[in-house]
């Protein structure tokens, strides 16, 4: 939902190209590690449905990289925008 919502605001909002690829790129990397983790879950719950430690793992794992990247995007954004704003 937010890319539908932070890719038109970066494009608009960025000065030059650099700026607006920097805007969007990391949302577009949230938005594709998202779906391997997504992968991953689905992938880990098919082979073992019970609960294992390793599959826990794996998917807390996955979660993890997800936050990573949007970490990454708050950086990105608030590095770019927030001089401008204060």
């Amino acid at each position: 939902m937010l890319t539908v919502v932070l890719v038109p605001v970066g494009l608009w909002v960025g000065n030059g190209a650099l700026e607006k690829i920097a805007l969007v790129f990391p949302v577009f990397l949230v938005l594709s590690v998202e779906l391997l983790n997504s992968a991953i879950e689905a992938v880990v719950d098919k082979v073992s449905p019970e609960f294992h430690e390793l599959a826990g793992r794996a998917k807390d794992m996955g979660s993890a990289a997800v936050f990573v990247l949007l970490v990454l995007v708050v950086l990105c954004w608030g590095l770019i925008l927030g001089p401008r704003w204060f």
